[in-house]
């Protein structure tokens, strides 16, 4: 089977292209390196870096290609020392070593460009641009950059884009630094992160629903909580669980998001590419202590609105984050992905290695052998400069070397 580590271009600066290799492909036994080339703004506790505090801002490890983003208004931020190629060295380090390499591409999470140019971010239902790292993926401005962005990296000769951010974002992470004091239930944070922007709402309309109905429906139902109520009580188990204007509102997206996948990926295949969707519902739903509660991942994708099937229909691969404690839930949200998928679609299910959900290579191990026996066809490990090296040698045990 197959297996995957998440790295940086900075992981791979510090320590050196060959040394990290050593360790990815011969200790730990992964046969793929899952490299950064775009990522977005983060301040992250980097154990083995040069800097164990890192600081990383929005932009791509290369130059983008002239040809490919000639007319498009938006342009990625670069990233300092890529005019140095360091993903072309890493491609030809891997292909002398038979190693596969998959350019990690952030799409539609940028500050930068979201700040820059506040027309292309998500509009909530008061009006308020108020998420400036969610790109809409309904604007055209977006789906031509995602597009550029994608057959730039794919250009650099990778074997697959990962595509993390490829679809809508959430209330909850739509910034670097948020407060609430307000209480707020599920249903009123998901109505908050619904995008109401002229090309969201036109494009509902065209599928035939009362975009305006559903807008007010979301400020009546926000605003009575932002004016002292209580929140709406319970979860929110599916999509017929939103008030009816709402729920037609959020199915609308869902082919919004599925168009743009499918656009990205026939320009990846157009580079000699695949494109692998990353699926950021699992993170979601057990990011913070790895307890996910309620329905399976695949069947709350909707809150982010991604359609498993529909895309899976037009991807040749699909990751999904389990970051989960047990190896039963593993177990079923992989099996959950694997129903849902066409068998055409490669699935691939990423796990953390160490905190908040894996105690020891035991832990990890069954965690990996739950996900392969429910369908997964790689396991894929977050991320190599992120846990200390102790944590990173759990991973042999996890695949049977």
């Amino acid at each position: 089977m197959r297996s995957a580590l998440y790295t940086f271009v900075e992981d791979l600066r510090a320590e050196g292209v060959s040394q990290v290799l050593d360790r990815v492909l011969d200790t730990y036994g992964c046969d793929t390196l899952t490299v950064a080339a775009a990522y977005h703004r983060a301040r992250d506790v980097t154990p083995h870096g040069p800097a164990r505090v890192t600081l990383r801002q929005d932009g791509v490890h290369f130059t983008p290609p002239a040809d490919l983003f000639d007319g498009v208004r938006l342009t990625p931020p670069v990233q300092p020392g890529a005019d140095r190629e360091p993903l072309r060295e890493l491609r030809r380090a891997t292909a002398d070593r038979g190693a596969a390499l998959h350019g990690w591409t952030v799409f539609l999470h940028n500050t930068t460009l979201g700040l820059a140019h506040p027309d292309v971010t998500q509009e909530n239902c008061f009006g308020d641009r108020a998420a400036p790292a969610d790109l809409c993926p309904a604007h055209p401005d977006v789906r031509s950059y995602a597009v550029a962005l994608a057959r730039s990296v794919a250009r650099l000769g990778v074997d697959a884009v990962v595509a993390e951010s490829l679809h809508y974002g959430t209330f909850g992470h739509g910034y670097h630094h948020e407060r609430s004091f307000v209480p707020l239930g599920p249903l009123e944070e998901f109505l908050l992160g619904l995008c109401f922007c002229p090309h969201c709402t036109r494009h509902a309309e065209e599928a035939g629903v009362d975009a305006a109905k559903a807008r007010a429906v979301a400020v009546e139902s926000v605003g009575r909580v932002l004016d002292g109520a209580a929140p709406t009580p319970g979860s929110l188990g599916g999509l017929d669980d939103l008030p009816g204007p709402v729920a037609a509102y959020a199915r609308a997206r869902r082919s919004t998001v599925t168009s743009l996948a499918a656009a990205v990926a026939d320009a990846v295949a157009d580079e000699g590419s695949d494109l692998v969707f990353l699926d950021l519902t699992g993170a979601v739903k057990g990011y913070g202590d790895g307890l996910p509660t309620g329905a399976l991942a695949a069947e709350d994708a909707w809150w982010t609105g991604v359609d498993p099937a529909a895309v899976g229909a037009v991807v040749p691969g699909y990751s999904v984050l389990a970051y989960a404690r047990d190896p039963a839930r593993i177990a079923a949200d992989t099996a959950a992905y694997r129903s849902a998928l066409p068998d055409t679609c490669a699935l691939r299910t990423v796990l953390r290695p160490g905190a908040p959900d894996t105690e020891s290579a035991h832990a990890l191990a069954d965690k990996t052998a739950a996900a392969r026996t429910a369908g997964a066809d790689a396991v894929d490990f977050y991320h190599y400069g992120l846990v200390p090296f102790p944590v990173l040698e759990r991973i042999p045990t996890a695949l049977g070397r």
